[in-house]
């Protein structure tokens, strides 16, 4: 039986996460709120949940804590909500793991068009909820192997490395375009279906993250290399695997 997918939101302000939820669920979500970072915990024990859009600013534990420790246990796709102008804590979110962020104050259509955009990525939509036939296709490069049907990334000797489903969805367009020069401007529209906003530098801080996981030294990077003013470039040969 398909279902659809649920959301956590976590808004410790009663009239806009009441606004939110209602807008979502006449859309065809199911959504549960949680007001902090206990009330999620326990909404995380006691049901499945398919992404959690969790705001910055909470009482008690702040939201880039919150994430910091979800990350560490749970791969579900986290989108945070930040302050307009915080550039600061939307970097350090992504570098904690977030997908995605959106800065307040935000519309409502725009946060359902990036909340489904960031299920189609994760394969959590109502048409997919249900099991469905095997669809596997896999790549290799320089040893590795990515697998767009299980969303697996396996190193050389025969190692599951865990990817956020932002990092995945970015190494997987790379793979598609291998020796390409790629801007920031295109990496964001072919993972997220966006333009960059100025300053944007979520596909850098995602960069660096997957760097961390498959180059042998970051800081000398050989399978993603930086092009000066023009973005990012995937060296190495993707074959079918």
């Amino acid at each position: 039986m398909s279902r659809p997918p649920q959301i956590l939101l976590v808004e410790d302000d009663r009239e806009i996460s009441h606004m939110i939820s209602r807008f979502l669920c006449d859309n065809g979500l199911r959504v549960v709120v949680a007001g902090d970072g206990r009330a999620a915990d326990r909404v995380l024990q006691d049901g499945r949940i398919d992404l959690i859009v969790l705001d910055i600013m909470l009482p008690g534990e702040d939201g880039l804590s919150i994430c910091r420790r979800l990350r560490s246990s749970s791969p579900v796709p986290i989108m945070m909500l930040t302050a307009r102008g915080d550039e600061i804590d939307r970097i350090i979110g992504l570098e904690l793991g977030a997908d995605d962020y959106l800065t307040k104050p935000f519309s409502s259509r725009e946060l359902l068009a990036r909340i489904r955009a960031v299920l189609r990525r994760t394969g959590a939509t109502a048409e997919t909820a249900a099991p469905a036939g095997p669809r596997v296709t896999a790549m290799s490069f320089a040893g590795w192997r990515i697998d767009s049907g299980l969303r697996q990334l396996h190193s050389p000797q025969g190692v599951r490395i865990g990817l956020t489903s932002a990092e995945f969805d970015l190494l997987l367009v790379l793979c598609q375009h291998p020796r390409r020069v790629l801007s920031r401007d295109e990496l964001l529209d072919l993972t997220q279906g966006r333009s960059a906003a100025p300053f944007d530098r979520s596909i850098d801080v995602l960069i660096s993250r997957i760097r961390q996981k498959l180059e042998r030294d970051p800081r000398d990077p050989e399978l993603i290399k930086t092009v000066r003013l023009g973005g990012y470039v995937f060296t190495p040969e993707v074959a079918p695997a």
